[in-house]
């Protein structure tokens, strides 16, 4: 098990939590909520080692389109990058529908 943490420089707030995905073969569970610092933080408990290229340039393409303050936790169980793009949309779209 590798675990990482990305930071980013925000400054969208954000209210609400979300979860979505299940922690399970070739899928990855994501739970978003606000951050505490007004900062984004991102930490990934992965099975595949080795990877966090590709999770920093995923996350860092997901921070540029989306310029918000919130703690993301991931645990990943293999998930290929669609998934996790689409995992990221997820939490998104509910939390902007909370709004």
């Amino acid at each position: 098990m590798e675990t990482m943490t990305f930071n980013y420089k925000t400054s969208r707030k954000l209210e609400g939590k979300a979860h979505v995905g299940v922690a399970g073969s070739g899928d990855l569970e994501l739970l978003m909520e606000p951050s505490a610092d007004g900062q984004a933080h991102v930490e990934i408990r992965t099975t595949a080692k080795g990877f966090g290229d590709i999770w920093r340039a995923g996350l860092d393409r997901f921070f540029q389109k989306h310029d918000v303050a919130v703690s993301i936790q991931i645990n990943d169980f293999g998930a290929t990058p669609g998934v996790v793009n689409l995992r990221l949309a997820q939490a998104m779209e509910v939390l902007t529908h909370e709004q």
